[in-house]
């Protein structure tokens, strides 16, 4: 039988805004794409005195072991059970590579946010500057591959559990236009007070989040380096809210907007 999503997983998701899926993809694979990264940053795994800065950011590598890990079969069933059959796009790389070191600097990015989705009228390699709206324009789903074993030490992202609710109400006035990444972060410590979560787990471990999730990144506190990837799961088409059609079948990701609203 072809492994899917429970629909207890399903409700989860609707309600708190992600799931967390052991052994979503190979270890093996996360042994190679952390040979590869570790070349890239010129660090070496075996002294600690070689890790300088607390974070690293790497990535939007199209190499097999990083395509490999986003789509393998309990992935891709779980992305049609989320989103509808077929309305998104394969990854064909693994977006943002996030590699977090235990340091006693403080990292500079640990603010409370949401992950915006398309590029707004200024300058479209100005991240700050792109736009999230209702209809979550281009994003289907946040996602978080752990390419290393992550605890509670280890500088796991943080999450406010159903907040993707609270966000949709936020962007409903502000219609097809959205708000900006800074515009919707400076909203968010209005935002109703909600449980936090710790995005842990054992390398394979993958997360799938509502692309509203409110999240955050923090310090590590551990001694092992943590290697995460935060790739996209784009659009195919544009959600739907409304639907004309009364036998529409409003997916997952839209019935969590839709009630949010």
């Amino acid at each position: 039988m072809e492994q899917q999503l429970s629909p207890e997983q399903i409700n989860d998701f609707i309600k708190e805004g992600f799931i967390c899926i052991d052994n979503a993809f190979p270890a093996s694979l996360a042994t190679d794409v952390r040979d590869i990264l570790w070349k890239e940053t010129g660090m070496d795994p075996d002294d600690p005195t070689s890790w300088k800065q607390p974070v690293v950011r790497l990535g939007y590598y199209t190499l097999e072991p990083f395509v490999e890990a986003a789509n393998t079969p309990l992935l891709l069933k779980a992305f049609d059970q989320l989103l509808g059959a077929g309305n998104w796009i394969p990854c064909r790389n693994m977006g943002s590579m996030v590699l977090r070191f235990p340091s006693r600097e403080m990292p500079n990015d640990t603010g409370w946010h949401v992950d915006a989705s398309f590029a707004g009228e200024g300058d479209p390699n100005n991240i700050l500057s792109w736009r999230i709206n209702m209809f979550s324009k281009g994003r289907g789903l946040l996602m978080l591959f752990l390419f290393s074993d992550v605890g509670e030490q280890d500088a796991p992202t943080r999450i406010r559990v159903g907040s993707h609710k609270d966000v949709a109400g936020v962007l409903q006035p502000y219609g097809e236009a959205g708000l900006s990444f800074m515009e919707l972060a400076a909203k968010i410590p209005q935002l109703p007070q909600r449980k936090e979560a710790l995005a842990t787990g054992m390398t394979g471990t993958v997360y799938l989040c509502h692309p509203f999730l409110v999240h955050a990144a923090q310090p590590h506190h551990g001694t092992v380096p943590r290697f995460m990837a935060q790739p996209p799961l784009l659009l195919r088409k544009g959600l739907v809210l409304e639907a004309e059609d009364n036998g529409y079948e409003y997916s997952p990701v839209e019935m969590a907007i839709r009630e949010g609203l």
